[in-house]
């Protein structure tokens, strides 16, 4: 049975899309409380950046994947207004059930699916605009996901990736220490999970770099890919546009 990288561990394929939804099971009514911990509240100037950059206008479909508690969503939703469409998926329930519930609490409608990112179940070409944020690092098969995107996606519609990259020389160091000494320590103080947090540590240092994921992304099908290195590299924005 083929393998793949579960933070820091190797596991069976078929194993880690079960392993990655219990550790957002076990974060998920804590996750928007430890992402402002663990940002210093940065994640939101992040996401903000990233809608900017999306500048999605009224009447156009997106697709937000991997959307968890809706943060993007709910942006585009107001941007694309009642003659858009925005689409929000992720494969764990229980975030989605979050993101759901927060959106109608804010009087926000709009269709949610649960769903492998790898596998859509959406039309080909349908969408101007995808997002996935903090998401990808966590998908088994990022090419096959990326794949995905670029398939719904309509010829010249645009797909971000907003996740974590590789920080500039200066910071790896401080960067360790609070990968792997602050944020589990977080994570046991705050959400009594310090496991699920040294994973997503890991998971950080496993995903691809920057010119690798614009390799990755170009290999999809998308011709043109902008990098936008933020807090010094420690997050990505990845821009691609459908060939």
């Amino acid at each position: 049975m083929a393998q793949t990288h579960f933070g820091f561990q190797t596991v069976d394929e078929d194993d880690k899309a079960g392993r990655v939804r219990g550790v957002f099971d076990s974060v998920a009514s804590n996750y928007d409380l430890m992402n402002d911990v663990l940002s210093l509240g940065l994640h939101r100037a992040w996401k903000a950046y990233a809608v900017a950059v999306a500048a999605v206008r009224p009447g156009m479909q997106v697709l937000d994947i991997a959307g968890g508690t809706g943060d993007l969503a709910r942006a585009f939703a107001k941007a694309a207004g009642d003659t858009g469409r925005v689409v929000l998926t992720d494969i764990n329930e229980a975030m989605l059930r979050v993101g759901r519930d927060r959106l109608l609490d804010e009087g926000v409608v709009l269709p949610t699916v649960a769903c492998d990112a790898e596998h859509l179940p959406l039309a080909d070409g349908s969408f101007d605009l995808a997002s996935v944020a903090f998401g990808l690092r966590n998908m088994t098969h990022k090419e096959g996901a990326l794949a995905e995107m670029a398939r719904v996606l309509r010829p010249g519609g645009r797909l971000l990736v907003l996740e974590f990259s590789k920080p500039a020389p200066l910071l790896q160091k401080p960067y360790d220490w609070y990968s792997f000494t602050f944020m589990p320590l977080m994570g046991r103080l705050i959400a009594k999970d310090a496991e699920s947090y040294r994973y997503l540590a890991e998971s950080i240092r496993m995903h691809p770099d920057q010119a690798t994921l614009t390799g990755l992304m170009k290999g999809a099908g998308f011709g043109h890919v902008d990098v936008h290195n933020l807090a010094g590299g420690i997050v990505a924005l990845h821009v691609g546009v459908k060939c």
